[in-house]
């Protein structure tokens, strides 16, 4: 299958929809990582996380007739994506969790756009750098910085090595979203990709969790432990998977990663409508940049305005 032409990677409403269910999603996880870290280690977390992950896909997959590749280079493909967008990802954030604060990381993985705007530009070539999108996704990062709050840039330089883990999850999620690219040309339904990529994590995470953290040698977990990790598998793992490969299929890299824009968004606005948080004035200017950077990379709203069909 050839690749997606650069106009069947703009966003349709209906994908944008998708990203803003899939920002939803994503919103807790630094939340629920919050809660079960302290009482699980990551490496326990992780794979309890991806193997319950792995059953509710499977049952997906079977219940819905979705064809399973046998071939060995799509589950090499897949295995290599499993290693990249989730089981080092998921490690290099939960152990960088435990040292930095859940803004200061949601900020660095916020990052991740601009690596893949960089990176697409050489290795594809229907996502060119454009200075729409760099202006775009630093529009975006300074909305994140004012929506978390700038006071916490300030822990910028401490903890290195936990940032700097952060930093390279971000790095892994822009490398891995232009990589899952080639799915498309293998014919692997998303709901399959997604399946698999679960399911490997689970065996390439096991061995490690097994050594360096069994979980026998750790106190039972509390309720709210076990309910955080609950949710990471269905909410933050099966559920967002689904719809990351579907968004993924059809818009790209670049737009795919706009959801990192969308995660504090979404925390902040359920802490508002569900917690009855007070929203502040930074935290309007920081969705107000979020939002410029999103139409700029999106690239039409631009296209209008200086009168030409957008690309």
């Amino acid at each position: 299958m050839a690749a997606p032409s650069r106009a069947g990677l703009q966003m349709t409403p209906f994908e944008w929809f998708l990203l803003v269910v899939l920002g939803a999603t994503w919103g807790g996880t630094f939340f629920f990582n919050a809660i079960a870290l302290p009482e699980v280690p990551p490496l326990v977390v992780i794979v309890i996380r991806v193997a319950i992950a792995s059953l509710i896909l499977w049952g997906v997959v079977f219940a819905f007739g979705v064809p399973v590749p046998r071939g060995w280079s799509a589950w090499r493909t897949i295995t290599i994506m499993s290693a990249f967008n989730s089981a080092l990802p998921f490690f290099l954030i939960a152990w960088g969790q435990l040292h930095i604060a859940s803004g200061l990381a949601a900020i660095l993985i916020a990052t991740s756009p601009l690596y893949a705007v960089v990176l697409a530009h050489f290795w594809t070539d229907d996502e060119r750098m454009s200075p729409g999108k760099l202006a775009g996704v630093a529009s975006g990062l300074v909305g994140v910085v004012f929506l978390i709050g700038p006071a916490v840039l300030a822990g910028i330089g401490q903890n290195l090595l936990a940032q700097l883990s952060v930093v390279g999850a971000a790095v892994c999620y822009a490398m891995s979203a232009i990589y899952g690219r080639r799915f498309a040309r293998l014919n692997i339904a998303p709901t399959m990709v997604a399946t698999g990529q679960m399911t490997m994590t689970t065996v390439l995470i096991l061995p490690f969790a097994l050594v360096f953290s069994p979980p026998w040698a750790i106190a039972m977990p509390s309720l709210n432990a076990w309910g955080a990790i609950l949710g990471l598998a269905v909410l933050a793992s099966a559920f967002a998977y689904l719809l990351y490969f579907r968004i993924l299929s059809t818009a790209g890299a670049i737009n795919l990663l706009l959801v990192n824009f969308l995660v504090p968004v979404s925390a902040l606005l359920l802490g508002i409508f569900i917690l009855g948080e007070a929203l502040t004035r930074e935290q309007v200017v920081g969705m107000a940049f979020i939002a410029l950077g999103l139409a700029l990379i999106d690239g039409r709203l631009l296209a209008r305005w200086r009168g030409v069909p957008a690309a």
